[in-house]
């Protein structure tokens, strides 16, 4: 009778290891898809957006409205701001939309190139003039990248005649396996292979997606970087091609937002204090930080580190240290003369 029964046990106690395995599979598979969840609609849902670092990406990459525009390609006119923030921080509406376009003024010409696509096409950014063009840098293996691909792909067919997207694969496989990636995305634009040399003509590319826009006339009026709701492209587009828009539209000094090299002109960056400095004492400090190259291994001066990268605690060290001995070098018998008065 004994052995009759363990058999049974056996059985019974496998089932129960096989019942525990498959409940902490369904968990963890459920708390996986809500990370998924929250990942891919946080952009929706505020308006802000979300990105891959190249820093932080899984595998090896290269280094890493009342106011319209004119016909004729003109940036848009509109009210002015001069200061240093981000090109994307503007306020949102309750929908998280912005409640403003906001594009460059006195924009720069994007960096040519000649290259061919996938197909063999050759792709030429001069040829696209009366267009607006989305340059989107990105890869098959960046997660954003994949979320934002059918916007990409709804905005072609909606402008389609207007807009051209241009996808930019900073991928290092092989183009083959891009070229199938794209057709198994049914991506509806032409894509071309990255390079170093590339993404540092447009000012280094330090996050995937980045999107450049340019005007009818091929000068880069925003980027944006990481996924954005397509409706912030959708206005963009269409006060750039001159039609309506149900917001006001801006402009803004380029101090680094768009190209890393006018952070020269930026009179502020973010998480230096610059108080208690004199205008000349201002600028001296501001040659430094655009000159000294940040130790963090980023290979930027420490103004544009602390532009692109404010949570830098290695850049905002060094621009600390390069304020405290600006302020030294001013008055340098400021601390003997309060040493000789404790004294």
């Amino acid at each position: 009778m004994r052995k009759s029964i363990t058999p049974a046990i056996v059985v019974l106690v496998a089932l129960a290891v096989i019942f525990i395995a498959l409940d902490a599979t369904r968990e963890r598979h459920t708390a996986e898809a809500a990370v998924r969840s929250s990942a891919s609609t946080a952009s929706q849902a505020t308006g802000k957006p979300t990105g891959q670092k190249l820093a932080d990406a899984p595998r090896p990459a290269p280094n890493a409205a009342s106011s319209s525009a004119s016909q004729d390609a003109q940036a848009p006119s509109g009210s002015a701001s001069d200061d240093a923030s981000s090109s994307d921080d503007s306020a949102s509406d309750d929908s998280g939309l912005p409640k403003t376009i906001r594009f460059v003024r006195d924009p720069s010409p994007a960096p040519p190139f000649l290259l061919d696509d996938l197909d063999g096409n050759v792709i030429s950014t001069a040829g696209y003039h009366g267009k607006v063009v989305l340059i989107n840098f990105w890869a098959t293996w960046c997660p954003p990248c994949r979320e934002e691909i059918p916007e990409m792909i709804g905005l072609a067919n909606k402008f389609k005649g207007n807009l051209q997207i241009i996808g930019v694969s900073m991928d290092d496989d092989p183009a083959s396996e891009v070229r199938a990636f794209a057709r198994g995305q049914k991506m509806n634009y032409p894509i071309v292979m990255g390079s170093d040399k590339l993404s540092a003509e447009y000012g280094g590319v330090d996050a995937l997606p980045t999107t450049f826009v340019l005007d009818t006339s091929g000068r880069v009026v925003q980027k944006h970087m990481g996924v954005y709701p397509e409706e912030v492209y959708d206005r963009e587009i269409r006060a750039l091609l001159g039609m309506h828009v149900d917001v006001p539209v801006e402009t803004f000094v380029d101090t680094g937002q768009i190209f890393l090299k006018n952070v020269a002109r930026a009179t502020s960056l973010p998480g230096v204090d610059f108080s208690g400095l004199t205008p000349g004492l201002k600028k001296a400090a501001l040659k430094r930080l655009n000159t000294e190259i940040c130790t963090c291994g980023c290979k930027m001066t420490v103004a544009q580190c602390r532009m692109t990268d404010p949570d830098c605690a290695t850049s905002k060290a060094l621009a600390a240290k390069i304020i405290r001995e600006i302020k030294a070098t001013a008055n340098p018998a400021a601390p003997n003369s309060t040493s000789a008065q404790n004294e």
